[in-house]
């Protein structure tokens, strides 16, 4: 792998979503979610992670339903402690029923009762427990001790003394963190943090059979960034010669606005096309909102 690369601020959740994309992998996780089920196929799963970033603005890390229409399941990953978790996963359970709705053709303004999957939210945190609650509340956190008319429960998992996915994947998460301090956001520190997993069997099956790919996906290309300075230098050298001192503005962002359009037709992660082309994670946003209208 050549040089020139450094880790993705965003690496844990690229895995994350990479990893549980596959089925054979998120029967895992359904399986450490719900151990008494016996009779669970891969084939009984459906992916429904938000992807429409253009027309709500919003992605979740994973959405799948269990068995046709019975149960829908919103899982995030999650290293940095905050109530507004639970808001989070509210949004991102309207927007997937949404979905759901509209996929299958289900009319809300009829007289008739519609059937939908029953809803499970949880949360893995990778860090320390703490004094942290097991179950978040919306009421509990945001309206408590008043009569709120709705509610939200999102089930927190923290590292146990267990081997399951969910164990496993917290594991790599500090594994990442320990390197990433040592190491910085380098090649070497990607390498070693999939050397060390291994090692331990944290995610040894995903990380071994996948590994040049996974590198991949936890790196961002030093390249794409040389080249968008280049880019933006040449436009604005050519407004100076003009002596367009407002072409240099507009000409950057017009510029700006395709390298984002095309980072993220890559799926690239917002965060990192945020990083690369030294933009905020709101700029972002709205040039991608502002795409959506225009198509």
């Amino acid at each position: 792998m050549a040089d020139g690369k450094k880790m993705k601020y965003s690496v844990k959740d690229t895995v994350f979503r990479d990893m549980f994309s596959k089925k054979k992998y998120l029967i895992q996780l359904y399986n450490a979610l719900h151990p008494e089920d016996k009779t669970i196929t891969q084939a009984d799963l459906e992916i429904v992670t938000l992807q429409s970033i253009l027309l709500n603005g919003i992605y979740n890390d994973l959405g799948f339903m269990v068995r046709g229409k019975q149960l829908m399941i919103l899982v995030e990953a999650q290293s940095t402690w905050s109530a507004n978790i639970v808001i989070r996963a509210l949004i991102y359970l309207m927007s997937t029923y949404q979905d759901y709705f509209n996929a299958n053709q289900i009319q809300l303004y009829g007289s008739h009762k519609v059937k939908m999957p029953k809803p499970e939210l949880y949360v893995i945190y990778t860090g320390d427990k703490g004094n942290h609650p097991d179950v978040l509340s919306l009421k509990d956190e945001f309206f408590p001790d008043t009569d709120c008319c709705i509610d939200a429960k999102v089930k927190m998992i923290y590292l146990q003394d267990s081997d399951d996915i969910i164990d496993q994947y917290i594991g790599f998460c500090r594994v990442c963190n320990e390197q990433v301090a040592l190491n910085g956001r380098t090649l070497k520190a990607v390498k070693e943090i999939i050397r060390i997993c291994r090692d331990r069997n944290l995610l040894k099956e995903y990380l071994s059979e996948r590994e040049t790919e996974v590198e991949e996906i936890m790196l961002t290309l030093f390249d794409q960034e040389h080249v968008w300075n280049i880019e933006r230098n040449n436009i604005r050298a050519a407004a100076l010669a003009q002596g367009l001192n407002e072409g240099i503005n507009l000409g950057v962002m017009q510029n700006k606005t395709q390298t984002v359009l095309k980072m993220f037709r890559r799926n690239m992660p917002v965060e990192d096309i945020a990083d690369i082309s030294d933009l905020s994670v709101e700029q972002v946003n709205e040039i991608l909102k502002n795409a959506a209208v225009v198509h």
